[in-house]
């Protein structure tokens, strides 16, 4: 019974306190008490079956209660299987309810909102992903805004902003404030202000946990907060946990301590989401990946045992038996009996050994299969590598596979350069006919979320619903790039609202 406490925190167990020593000494789960026997439980444990039984619907009952599990109904149901009447449960909550209840927050570009499932939801952990100069931080600037803005858009509440790096850019979200057409429709009451978000710096890791744990709780509460934005996550971690240059027992400390840390992080901020309602949003780095191609899956694949030559390394002990046979040549006559006879022995158990060696290098060197490899799985959480014929450079979010877990939905933002002819006409790259960089081009794509699709594999050529969509960096924040029919609709649709 040592995962009740965890399974269970607020069970009561003041009736049933008698039972938990022999259920601990006898290693009984909460999952045991749920799926054996009270009678098998009652013959490893020497305790009394109603004593069992008795704590099995407790806990039974606590994990309905805890799920939002409503007692039986006034009318039973017949069951099938053994024909008695057994008591209908119903969930406190319903498919409509929770659809009233759902908020998320908008990018204010109908094409973006519609890729992420409506916009940024509450009660969730968010992250947006890519590299530097794709866009992260005039998304989080946007959001900053629109929360601030009644539904649809927004939730009409305040904005929490937590900085690890630069301070917040008050100068960047007063010109999305004038340039934006969305805000210069409304009137001054309805309209976002600075005054709306709350800012602070955290330099250090040691600052960030501090401000996480107990100012931002007694914040949220006191300001009625809707989003709470982590600009970057992984900023005070890489200064905290530097990779040691060895591969030794440092090292591995470090990256222990590090993934701890990471674990208590997701679960601060899922239940900050979850207790308050809010959004939280962090940003996160990425860096470049080496290796991990699509190429490297099949040289993986022919190393396998079996797809390959069956002969098993060679053992080390080969060279030892070539020297001490050049070493038994050059002895005299007279020791030759004796030199053929320990070299038979010595080939006797040289050979009882390689064969033990090959018999055991099956279940030691064997790899893991392919397809479970890390290089073929980060494809579809990382956000890169699952186009093959991609012709970008993969990138990997930081912080690693213990962090993707913590995270709920994963956005990727992906820019590229786009090259073209000089506007000036007496450029010299112009006259000899070198492209010159005109721009950057950018791109969104959902990685996974539990309220929107992921997006296709690829960036461009694909097309159609669900793919990533391409946006641009404009006076008043984000606009998706549509084609030229789409784009009289759009217009269109927006002359009908005003």
């Amino acid at each position: 019974m040592s995962d009740l406490a965890r399974v269970l925190p607020h069970f009561s167990i003041g009736r049933h306190e008698f039972l938990l020593p022999a259920l601990e000494k006898h290693g009984v789960t909460a999952n045991d008490l749920l799926t054996l026997d009270a009678a098998d439980i009652c013959r490893r444990t020497q305790q009394s079956v109603i004593d069992i039984r008795r704590l099995s619907a407790a806990v039974l009952a606590a994990l309905h209660d805890d799920l939002g599990v409503l007692g039986g109904s006034a009318i039973p149901e017949t069951d099938k299987k053994t024909g008695h009447d057994r008591p209908l449960h119903s969930l406190k909550h319903t498919h409509a309810s929770l659809a009233a209840h759902w908020q998320t927050i908008s990018t204010l570009d109908p094409s973006l909102d519609r890729a992420l499932g409506g916009g940024i939801p509450t009660g969730y952990v968010t992250e947006i992903t890519g590299e530097s100069g794709a866009g992260k931080t005039q998304l989080l600037l946007t959001l900053l805004l629109a929360v601030q803005l009644p539904p649809p858009y927004g939730l009409g509440r305040p904005a929490l902003y937590i900085s690890t790096e630069a301070p917040l850019s008050t100068r960047r979200l007063s010109q999305m404030l004038s340039a934006n057409p969305l805000f210069r429709r409304l009137d001054a009451e309805s309209r976002p202000t600075l005054d709306g978000i709350f800012s602070i710096a955290t330099p250090d890791l040691e600052s960030q946990d501090h401000i996480i744990t107990y100012q931002a709780p007694v914040e949220i509460e006191r300001r009625n907060i809707g989003l709470l934005v982590l600009d970057s996550v992984a900023a005070n971690y890489r200064a905290e946990f530097e990779r040691s240059s060895g591969t030794g027992q440092k090292h591995g400390s470090n990256m222990g301590a590090r993934s701890v840390e990471l674990v208590r992080l997701g679960m601060q901020l899922r239940d900050l989401a979850r207790r308050y309602n809010l959004a939280v949003v962090v940003a996160n780095q990425v860096a470049d990946r080496f290796g991990g191609s699509s190429s490297s899956s099949s040289s993986i694949i022919g190393a396998t045992p079996g797809a390959g030559s069956k002969t098993p390394a060679p053992i080390q002990d080969q060279p030892d038996n070539n020297n001490n046979n050049n070493n038994n040549n050059n002895n005299n006559n007279n020791n030759n009996n004796n030199n053929n006879n320990n070299n038979n022995n010595n080939n006797n158990n040289n050979n009882n050994n390689n064969n033990n060696n090959n018999n055991d290098w099956w279940y030691r060197e064997s790899p893991a299969h392919p397809a479970l490899l890390l290089d073929h799985q980060q494809r579809w959480f990382t956000g890169w590598g699952d186009d093959p014929h991609a012709d970008y450079a993969l990138k990997t979010p930081s912080l690693g596979l213990v962090w993707s877990t913590q995270v709920s939905a994963r956005i990727a933002l992906f820019k590229r350069p786009a090259y073209g002819r000089s506007a000036h006409s007496g450029d010299e790259d112009d006259e000899r006919g070198i492209p010159t960089l005109k721009g950057w081009r950018r791109w969104m794509k959902v990685v996974f979320a539990p309220h929107a699709a992921a997006s296709g594999p690829g960036l461009e050529g694909e097309g159609g619903e669900g793919g990533a969509v391409e946006f641009e960096v404009t006076m008043g924040g984000l606009r998706a790039v549509v084609a030229e029919g789409e784009e009289k609709r759009k217009d269109e649709g927006v002359k009908e609202e005003e």
